[in-house]
């Protein structure tokens, strides 16, 4: 019975070297194998990691979809700029084309200026080739829409203030421009065009912010902007920041004085200076200038 028993521990440790043996052999070809076709081996490996991915994405909990929405339904929405303002600065001017609400120009600080003419879903900025990026007033022809006026020089008086380089006027709705003077002025306040006569034209011109001088008070044109006349000056360091025109009675004209000068560490402003009295000289349409308050 010992015999026997003993028999059956060789016997089965004997199948066991055996299958080893196989095993080894077998790992062995297949290393020969990947070794002589590394292609397939590779494929197989890939394969394999292929079914380890699957297994785990299937483990994955699914996203949450909470009222029919999910990441994929915003991936296309992107942030785009919608304006000038918010790259070119201060918005100084805004002229709407009052036959055509959807056509406008904005006239910005230190960024030209813009048109649109789908109520601002797009841009185009059509000041880009002129001498000046800063700009004072927009103003468009009441009589006809496609002259549109530009007076350069933001009318501020900080000291990151930019300056322009006169006044402008385009003839085919801002493709091209023309620069008819005035260029010390370096601040314009307000360009304003007679409605019953577009030869007629006013410019409330600031003057230089650091000096004094330049092409500074109310100036008119009766033809079109090829000759400027100073119709109200009041000093070398006092400018008209806007001008009006009674609308029952345009010869009436209203202009606004502001006396300014900037250095390194101060800014004196104020009153129009009280030394030129209650009278001024000369008029707009031949009549006569009064001051109405002294502030």
């Amino acid at each position: 019975m010992k015999r026997f028993a003993i028999f059956v521990l060789l016997l089965s440790f004997g199948a066991a070297s055996l299958l080893a043996r196989q095993a080894q052999s077998t790992k062995t070809q297949d290393k020969d194998s990947d070794k002589k076709n590394p292609a397939v081996a590779k494929s197989s490996k890939d394969d394999r990691k292929k079914d380890q991915k699957k297994d785990e994405k299937k483990e994955e909990p699914k996203e949450e979809n909470k009222g029919g929405m999910t990441a994929d339904t915003f991936s296309g929405l992107k942030f785009r700029l919608i304006g000038p303002g918010a790259a070119s600065g201060r918005v100084m001017s805004i002229a709407v084309n009052p036959r055509n609400k959807f056509e406008y120009y904005v006239g910005v600080a230190s960024g030209g200026v813009w048109k649109t003419v789908n109520d601002g879903t797009t841009w185009t900025p059509v000041f880009d080739g002129e001498g000046s990026y800063s700009i004072g007033w927009v103003a468009l022809d009441p009589n006809d829409a496609s002259v549109v006026w530009v007076g350069t020089g933001e009318s501020n008086s900080q000291r990151s203030v930019s300056y322009g380089d006169g006044i402008y006027r385009s003839d085919d709705g801002g493709k091209s421009w023309q620069n008819l003077g005035l260029k010390k002025s370096e601040h314009i306040g307000r360009v304003l065009v007679d409605p019953r006569d577009s030869k007629v034209v006013y410019v409330a011109a600031e003057g230089p912010l650091w000096g004094p001088g330049g092409d500074r008070g109310l100036y008119k044109s009766a033809d079109r902007g090829k000759n400027w006349k100073a119709v109200l000056t009041i000093s070398e360091n006092t400018g008209m920041v806007d001008v009006a025109l009674d609308p029952s009675n345009p010869d009436i004209v209203y202009a606004a004085a502001y006396q300014r000068r900037r250095d390194v560490f101060t800014l004196i402003v104020g009153a129009a200076n009280r030394r030129h009295g209650a009278d001024w000289a000369g008029g707009f349409s031949g009549g006569s200038q009064r001051r109405l308050r002294d502030h």
